[in-house]
């Protein structure tokens, strides 16, 4: 038999046996189709990528070696705020840059970079592998491939640009030197601080040439090319602060896994704190601030990451109004800047430093913020930072946590006339940790409903409604209407939250009022209404999708509504009375910090909200003085310079508008304008019991009347602020008053008797820890 006849026997014997298998399995293809098949798709895949390879060149430097200017419009789109977006970058050859920093940057970014061939397939997989499985986006990109991106492409996140990036970096890869490479992509790599290339980047973060530059700031630099703003120390918030220096440890550990760095000489370094930022040319005034927090939204929100804005070429219209903005500025200057003299008062007259910002409750727009006196001479936006506790503003949020949870833990009802008890520095029952905050001035205010603790802004009432609402609700509250839930001092394993220790920004401050202002609906402050660039290779226009600023539910009506009429009698009756000098329906709330480290007013018309923050920094340690002896006070509370610069600002930015009252849907027990405010002092129950609303038929005391519709709001008299005396109740909820009972007035603790507990200064940077800082009234 021939070998012809045995192949022919052999195929007929396996086609037989074919014929005797089930339907099911005569459909699969055997296996040898199935190799033919894949060899056969290796050999195309194998033919394309040899094509393609050939035919995709490498091309000349695009246009972003020379990028183009950010455009800052007004929201009236034609007026200018500010340019920014020139490069600044100087090249240094490779022999120029440490050897240490070349290898952090290879440690940060790319371990394989002298081993792989350009790409880094495992790398590619197992980045895709990550954000498949949710493990966030991954770029698997070498540090060639970054450099191609960087110097030949674009930053456009496409399938085409990606694929390009990959032919060009193999190729790159084959023609240059591995030194040559990294050197490239040092040069053209974006650091922040407006700095492109490593050696702008040595000098805007320590002021020093970079091959100056020491072991553990390389490894910074290195760190920071992750997420350049993001990372700057200086200016992060905590959580961002703390992201950046783990990054820094990562480079270093990085270093000894692949030998550039011995294990003890790792663990002598220390983190290098780089210095502050520098002015910047073209942004003097107010622009600075405007375009930070325009920048802050748009990569906070992931509309487009920091590359590619510093990128330039964008024209951005912002949300924030002109004539607005001024007017904060003209206020901060004539109720605060006049008032102040550095050469007679040199101790406190200097470094006095506001915070502000102004938000439409109905949208979240930004219409204005106050960053700073001159961004070219101060470049910290103070509308933006992170580490001033807010004080007695945060006692709406325990009162709104009340109302939510509808009772105490005795099961009688929270409402605005439930009473507690005014001693001052009360020991707090049911708290996590031991709390008795003192009162401002020690005054013991006796046997009192909660509207009237937040007129008199009554420490020692609140901090025990905050506990018996429950701190983690609390806390859920505060959140839901917009205070960042990783900002220091908002942990409820600490009793003293209740009373401000919470650290947002003046801008997230005044998001939290617009809710209330909003009945309950919350929006997330926004400043950018439209991004657009013009695409030079297509000549179209590129239009990223903004968000849809839709409001989530923060509070119900009923609840928002009922805290936004105890707001108001802060106003008309109370610590806030500054503010009634608007001449229109207002509310709001003042809070000064223990120690008088900072003071504050978050106040709100229905058609605007405005905060304003007032505190001293130590220029060169950034750590927090005390605001006392400022202007010649002795005391510096909420409702002096804060309020006084609010009332001026909404003032104007009100003017020509029509006046609005509140349309308040008020429930949870509140009574609302129908109470009488008190004229005479009676004395408190002494008998301790659980809070419970008013007896049905009684007059119940702690409201101001509500303003007609046809007329502002009154000034009070000269003293309505200032505490009266009258009796101390026994405990922290006292019974409800009888018909007859009106309600009782403060009363001065005797000197003699008792002296207030001084509590040493919060650092600048330290969040507060343990038992955190008391913040104090108002």
């Amino acid at each position: 038999m021939t070998v012809s006849t045995r192949r022919q026997a052999k195929r007929a014997l396996r086609r037989q046996a074919r014929r005797a298998l089930p339907l099911w399995r005569r459909l699969l293809p055997t296996w040898r189709v199935v190799l033919g098949a894949v060899v056969t798709l290796l050999m195309i895949a194998a033919a394309a990528f040899a094509v393609l390879y050939v035919i995709v060149p490498v091309p000349d430097p695009n246009a972003h070696a020379v990028a183009q200017n950010n455009i800052y419009l007004y929201s009236d789109g034609t007026t200018e705020i500010a340019r920014t977006g020139a490069v600044n970058r100087t090249d240094v050859a490779i022999d120029k840059i440490p050897l240490e920093t070349q290898h952090a940057v290879v440690s940060a970014e790319d371990r394989t970079f002298y081993q792989n061939r350009g790409i880094d397939l495992k790398g590619m997989l197992r980045a895709g592998w990550n954000t498949l499985t949710g493990k966030g986006t991954q770029g698997g990109s070498t540090i060639t491939q970054q450099y191609v991106k960087n110097y030949y492409l674009t930053q456009d996140q496409t399938i085409a640009r990606k694929g390009r990036e990959l032919f060009i970096a193999l190729k790159v890869d084959q023609q240059r030197d591995k030194n040559e490479i990294l050197a490239g992509y040092l040069n053209s790599s974006y650091f922040g601080r407006g700095a492109y290339g490593i050696q702008s980047a040595a000098h805007a973060y320590y002021g020093t040439d970079v091959s100056e530059l020491t072991l553990a700031q390389g490894a910074y630099l290195a760190a920071l090319l992750q997420a350049p703003s993001s990372y700057d120390v200086k200016t992060a918030k905590p959580a961002n602060r703390d992201k950046a220096i783990a990054r820094w440890n990562y480079t270093l550990d990085g270093m000894v896994q692949l030998g550039f760095l011995s294990a003890a000489d790792r663990a002598a370094e220390t983190f290098p704190e780089p210095i502050d930022p520098q002015p910047t040319t073209g942004l003097s005034g107010q622009a600075g601030y405007l375009v930070g927090v325009a920048d802050d939204y748009l990569t906070s929100a992931g509309i487009i990451d920091a590359a590619t804005l510093k990128a330039g070429g964008w024209r951005i219209t912002t949300t924030f109004d002109k004539p607005k903005q001024d007017a904060f500025t003209k206020a901060v200057q004539q109720e605060l800047t006049d008032e102040l003299d550095p050469k007679a008062r040199p101790t406190t007259d200097t470094d006095v430093r506001v915070a502000g910002a102004s938000v439409e409750p109905a949208t979240g727009r930004v219409v204005a913020v106050y960053g700073g006196p001159d961004y070219a001479k101060q470049p910290y936006n103070d509308a933006l930072r992170q580490d001033n506790q807010i004080g007695s503003t945060f006692k709406p949020i325990d009162l709104a946590a009340g109302l939510v949870a509808q009772h105490a833990p005795d099961g009688h009802p929270i409402t605005p006339d439930t009473r507690y008890d005014g001693t001052s520095e009360r020991h707090v029952t049911g708290g996590p940790t031991p709390y008795a905050p003192p009162n401002e001035d020690d005054i013991d205010y006796g046997n009192i409903t909660l509207r009237y603790a937040m007129v008199k802004s009554v420490n020692s009432v609140y901090a025990q409604e905050g506990v018996d609402a429950g701190l983690a609700r609390v806390r859920d509250t505060a959140v839901k209407l917009g205070i960042p839930d990783n900002v220091p001092g908002m942990d409820p394993s600490n009793t003293s939250m209740t009373l401000g220790t919470a650290t947002p920004s003046a801008l997230d401050l005044a998001g939290v009022y617009a809710a209330l202002a909003n009945h309950g609906q919350a929006h997330t402050p926004w400043s950018v209404l439209k991004l657009e660039r013009l695409n030079s290779g297509s000549g179209s226009i590129d239009v990223p999708k903004m968000p849809d600023h839709a409001a989530t539910d923060a509070l119900d009506r009923q609840t928002a509504d009922t805290v936004t009429d105890v707001l108001r009698d802060v106003v008309t009756r109370g610590t806030g009375a500054a503010a009634l000098d608007l001449g229109r329906p207002a509310a709001g709330k003042t809070g000064t910090t223990d120690s008088n480290l900072s003071a504050w007013f978050a106040g709100f018309t229905p058609q605007l909200t405005t905060t304003v923050g007032l505190f001293r920094e130590n220029p060169k340690t950034h750590a927090k003085e005390p605001l006392a002896g400022t202007a010649g006070l002795t005391r510096i509370n909420g409702g002096t310079f804060p309020t006084k610069i609010w009332t001026a600002y909404m003032t104007d930015a009100l003017d020509g508008t029509e006046v609005k009252h509140f349309d308040l849907q008020t429930g949870r027990g509140n009574g609302g304008s129908q109470y009488n405010w008190p004229t005479s002092s009676a004395p408190a129950s002494a008998t301790p019991s659980a809070g419970t609303t008013p007896t049905p038929g009684a007059t119940p005391p702690g409201a101001a009347p509500t303003p007609t519709a046809t007329a502002a709001p009154a000034r009070p008299t000269a003293t309505a602020g200032e505490p009266t005396p009258g009796p101390a109740a026994p405990s922290p909820q006292a019974p409800a008053p009888t018909p007859t009972q009106d309600q009782p007035s403060a009363t001065p603790r005797p000197s003699q008797t008792h002296q207030p507990k001084p509590t040493p200064p919060a650092s600048a940077t330290a969040p507060p820890t343990g038992a955190a800082t008391q913040p104090a009234a108002p």
